[in-house]
Parts: structure tokens; sequence; C-alpha cells
């Protein structure tokens, strides 16, 4: 064994020499090394390891190489603190400091922390930090944070737990503070943290507990006046939130019990605001014609109720309602083009189509969903200007000597996408506006569609549409749309918006692939066009992706008769929450359906799809699609 050992060395040595003595390695040499000293550290092997290593000092991934081995010897802080000085703009920099600062607070080491700590998104850490400043002598520091930390319905790790009972502990902590998170527990209905804080409470305070959660899990229980008959602040206030809560399931009782009573209980302005407040939000998001008249009695309205007015206002069609509800919005929002488009509507459907059509012609020049309604609306064509990025002579190559970069390209040797990418986002945190146009139009060379879409969005350009709108799968798009009878554009539109055209694209509820498709939806797709279904992964196969979810899409324009934006509105929101969202008993304009769609995401979906659809008839040189037949007229269920 002993010679075996001798050997094994006098290899290592052996190659060590010849690596550190020639006078230069090629890029293709040292990855061989590179490959080989990531077995030795596989294996274990740290004396081998370290010598090669030691040859690849200046190889772009040597401080991958350091920090794979000191994340394993976190107690040389020596090492440790060396290469965080030394490779402090490196990636791993910060990922070394984060093992070592969880390091350093298993062994209450709480000055070094102090020292070494940097701001984090981890509450682990952030608490360990509080907790470091209160055991080096800061304590109101730390206590100023504890309450913070304390003001949430979640659960917090159990590296809060010192601090937090600290806070608990001061003079300053009471029955209001207890009270305060027992609501915010509730709401988010975290049982076990409910629990703990009711037992924290005294005995009146834990009657009035049990009394909150039974009006919580029973809310009709608001309708029995002879539980209402007290004075104090504490039963308004339960009563509030049982309104609240009632609201959700039975609105009109609600709102019908609430009027009638909320005069004769002790109720504070906060409270009364903030219910009055989720009573009309409500309406609007059950889209209930006394929607806009409960908003606009909400005391203070913020941006969110602000909004809702508006699209309230055109829920109920009245003009004038809307014209006033968007009066109200700040200044800078009213020139926003979705607000300047409904502005020229107020104008066109009062009477006034002159001040109107000046508001279209300003607003047709904008390439978007509402620029190209105002286009139709004047009957012009749509304007959608395309401004490459211009790249100045050397930019591309200083970009690519960057350090950072070059640990990129070696990635990209190895054939290690995921790391690449992970660097990618590390370096471009570091490049001005400028740097990240030219790291965009690097990230279009290599085919990274996502990529570079969103590198050129923190780059604030826009205007880029041969970056911005890749035409990726060009036959195997019209290929399905030809056997869907879909436009092909309408196809791109949805990939855009799905997936920024990212094969491998997964969704966090588990949708995959470019037109992120759930596995469960193309199976029966699949048993539909008598496919063998397999496996998950072959929703990463482009062609595969493409043809199923190009025939979902033409199931769900069958169902909604052809009608585009509801389509993408049930691609996106279901098709049952979509047929309930239909008026009834009356015919409403598209434009104002799509604007009242209650869930947000689902609203933005729609207006992105079907206005990326025209950029890509641009792009694949069509001109079928109009805006405005994709918004047919709603006909009343």
């Amino acid at each position: 064994m002993a010679i075996k050992h001798f050997y094994q060395l006098a290899l290592v040595a052996g190659l060590f020499f010849l690596t550190k003595w020639l006078p230069s390695q090629s890029l293709d040499e040292q990855r061989t090394v590179f490959l080989r000293a990531e077995k030795l550290l596989e294996q274990g092997n740290d004396a081998a390891f370290l010598e090669l290593g030691e040859t690849l000092a200046d190889y772009p991934l040597y401080p991958y190489l350091q920090y794979e081995w000191l994340k394993k010897h976190l107690q040389k802080t020596d090492k440790v603190t060396e290469f965080l000085t030394r490779y402090a703009q490196t990636r791993h920099a910060p990922l070394l400091r984060a093992k070592w600062l969880d390091y350093l607070a298993k062994h209450g080491r709480w000055q070094e922390f102090v020292d070494y700590y940097q701001g984090t998104e981890n509450p682990s850490r952030e608490c360990y930090y509080y907790w470091a400043l209160h055991e080096t002598g800061k304590k109101e520091q730390a206590l100023h944070e504890a309450k913070r930390l304390w003001l949430t319905g979640a659960s917090q790790p159990p590296a809060c737990d010192d601090l937090l009972a600290e806070f608990i502990k001061s003079p300053e902590f009471n029955q209001d503070w207890v009270w305060q998170r027992f609501s915010l527990a509730v709401n988010q209905e975290n049982w076990p943290l409910v629990e703990y804080l009711r037992r924290m409470l005294d005995k009146p305070g834990q009657k009035n507990a049990d009394f909150w959660l039974q009006v919580y899990k029973k809310p009709y229980l608001v309708k029995d006046s002879g539980l209402w008959m007290g004075a104090d602040a504490m039963t308004g206030r339960i009563f509030a939130e049982g309104i609240a809560r009632l609201a959700q399931i039975d609105v009109d009782l609600a709102l019908l019990l609430w009027d009638g009573r909320k005069h004769y209980l002790a109720i504070d302005k906060q409270t009364l605001d903030k219910t009055d407040n989720k009573l009309a939000m409500i309406l609007f998001n059950h889209q209930d014609s006394r929607a806009y008249r409960r908003l606009q009695q909400v005391s203070g309205p913020d941006g969110k109720v602000r909004e809702a007015k508006v699209r309230a206002a055109l829920l109920e069609g009245d003009w004038q309602h809307v014209g006033d509800a968007l009066a109200s919005l700040p200044w800078e929002q009213q020139h926003e083009p979705t607000w300047q488009y409904w502005r020229a509507r107020v104008l066109e459907m009062m009477g006034n189509a002159e001040e109107a059509k000046k508001i279209y012609l300003q607003l047709a020049d904008d390439r978007s969903f509402y620029g190209f309604l105002a286009a139709d609306k004047l009957g012009n064509g749509y304007t959608i200007s395309d401004k490459p990025v211009l790249i100045a002579d050397g930019k591309m190559e200083a970009l690519l000597k960057q350090t950072n970069f070059k640990a990129i390209q070696e990635w990209r040797s190895l054939n290690r996408d995921l790391e690449a990418r992970r660097q990618w986002w590390f370096a471009i945190e570091r490049l001005d506006k400028q740097q990240l146009r030219v790291a965009a139009k690097l990230a279009q060379q290599w085919q990274w569609d996502q990529v570079a879409i969103m590198t050129l969005v923190k780059a604030d350009y826009w205007d880029d549409l041969g970056l911005r709108f890749p035409l990726r799968y060009v036959d195997e798009v019209r290929r399905n749309a030809t056997q869907q009878s879909l436009d092909p554009a309408i196809i791109f539109g949805l990939m855009r918006q799905e997936s920024l055209l990212d094969s491998n694209a997964v969704s966090p509820v588990g949708a995959k692939g470019l037109m992120q498709l759930m596995p469960a939806t193309a199976g029966q797709i699949a048993g539909k066009l008598d496919e063998t279904w397999h496996t998950d992964s072959q929703l990463f196969n482009p062609e595969v992706n493409i043809r199923y979810g190009s025939h979902y899409f033409a199931e769900l324009l069958q169902r909604f008769n052809g009608h585009v934006a509801l389509a993408a509105a049930a691609y996106n929101a279901g098709p049952n929450r979509v047929a309930k969202w239909l008026p009834v008993n009356r015919n409403m304009p598209a434009d104002i359906w799509v604007e009242t769609i209650p869930f947000k995401e689902t609203r933005k979906y729609v207006t992105s799809v079907l206005a990326y659809a025209i950029i890509y008839q641009q792009r694949l040189q069509t001109d079928a699609l109009k805006i405005k037949n994709m918004l047919a007229e709603l006909r009343g269920k």
C-alpha cells in the first residue's frame, strides 16, 4: 500500500511539475486538468487535489474549484477569508460567505459574523445577524429589528428564536403586539402560530381569541345580534374580521350586516376603512354592478382601488363615471397607454370624436396592445418600429475578456448549461445599460433566446424586435398552424408569453416547455391524437410541445366560437373560469371585457399574447391578423 501511495503521489507531482512549468497551457489542456481535479475532489483526495489545483490558478474556473474545497473545510478561517478577499467579485464569493456565516453562527462566533455579514434575503442569516448585533453590544438596534420580524403571519425560522425571545422579555412588549401578530397569523391560516400566540394572551385575551377563531371558522355568526352587544374595541374588530370573511362566501349578506351595524359598534377608523376597501374589491372581483359606488366610498383609496374604480365604471357602462375615475388617477399614470386609450374611448362615446381622434393618433405610434387598438380605431396600419442594437467595434470582444464572461464560456465549453446560465446572471449584475445591450446580443448569438430577452429588459431597451421576438421552430409552428387552422403568429404569441421560447422552461406549478403545458393536459391531448404518452420529459421536445399546445389552443378556440381573446384567457386561467366571466343578459365590447378580467395576471396575459401575435405577424411577413378581429363583441349568455 505504501509503494502504491508513493507512485500515486509521484504521478500527481509529475503532472503538477509539467503543468506548472510548461510555458503556457491551452484552454483544452486546462480543461483536462480541471476535470481531473474535480474527480480528485469528489474522491476526497485533498492532497492530490490541492497540488493539482494550484496549476490552474489562471484558469477561469479556478475560483469554483477553490470554493468546492473550502465549503468542506470551513474551519480553515485564514483560507476562507483570503478567498473572500481575493475573489470578492466572483460568483462563488457570496456562496462561500453564506456557508461560512452559517458555520460562524453554529459556533457562536458573533463578532466575526458581524464583520463578514452582507445583506441577504435569507431570513435565517438575517436573524443571526441581528442576534450577533445583540451579542456584540448593539442590543437596541437588534430589538428594533426584532419588532419588524415579529409582525408577520408567517412562522419565523428557528434562527430567530433567541432574538424574538429577547424582544418578548423587553419592557416594550405587550398584549397589543400579540394581537397584531395573531390577526396576521389568522389571515394566513397559520394555525400552529395562532395557537402559540393564543397561549401568550392573558385569560380575557384568550377568551377573545377563542371568539375570534369561532367567528373566523363560522362567519355566519355575524348574523347573531346577541353576540355583538359589547361596546369594546375588540368586539368591533372581531365583527369586522367576520364580515370580511363572510363576504368571501356571501357578499350580499356581508354588505347588509356591515352597513346596518358598523356604526353601532366600537370600530376604529382604520378598521372601518380597511373593511370597506375589502368589500368594495370583492364586489369588483365578482364583477358586481354595485362595485363602482362602493369603490367611490373607500376613504383614502390606494392605486389598486383607483384602477379598480375605472374598470368597475366600464363594467357598469357609465362613460361619465369612467371619465371621473380616470381623472382620479395620478397625472403620470393617466398618460400611460392603457389609460390614454380609455380616455379616448370616453371622449368617443360621449360625442367628442375630434378629441378622441387626437389621442388615438398619438397612441397609434405605440407598439402595444392599446396602440394597435388605436390604429384599428383610425383604420390605419400598425406602427411596429424595429431598431436593432448596434454594437461598436471591439465592445463584444471586451465583454468576452471580462473574468466572469471567461467563466461563462468555459462552462459552455464543458457543456454545463446550468452553471453557465448561473454565471451569466451573476455577471450581468455588474454591467451598465450599454454593456447589457452588448451582452444581450452575445446571448442572441449563443441562441439563448430567453436569456437574451431578459438581459435586454434589464438594459431598458425595447426596440430590437429580432432579439425580443426570435423566430425559432418556424417549420414546426407553420406545420401545426396549418393542421389546426390557426395563424402561426398566434402560436408564436403564445410561446413568447408562456416561455420566452425556452424549450426547457418549467413553471412553479409544473407547466413545461415552449407552450407551458401541464403534464396531465398533455396526456389527455396525446390520447386524443392517438399517441403514446410516456413521460413528462416529452414536453421538452419542441415538436411535441408545439403540436400539443396548438391542438389545445384550437380546442379552446372552438369552445369559445373562434374568439381569440377568450381562448387566450382560457389558455391562462382555464376555460371554466372564463365561462363564468362572460356577460349575462347583455352584449359587451370585447375591449371592455379584457380590461375587466378579474385576474390581473390573465388580463396582462391576453393583452400581451394579442400584441405579440401582431408583432410576430410582421416578423413572419404576413398581414392577416387585426386586433379588432380578435376582439369581436361578446354576446350575453
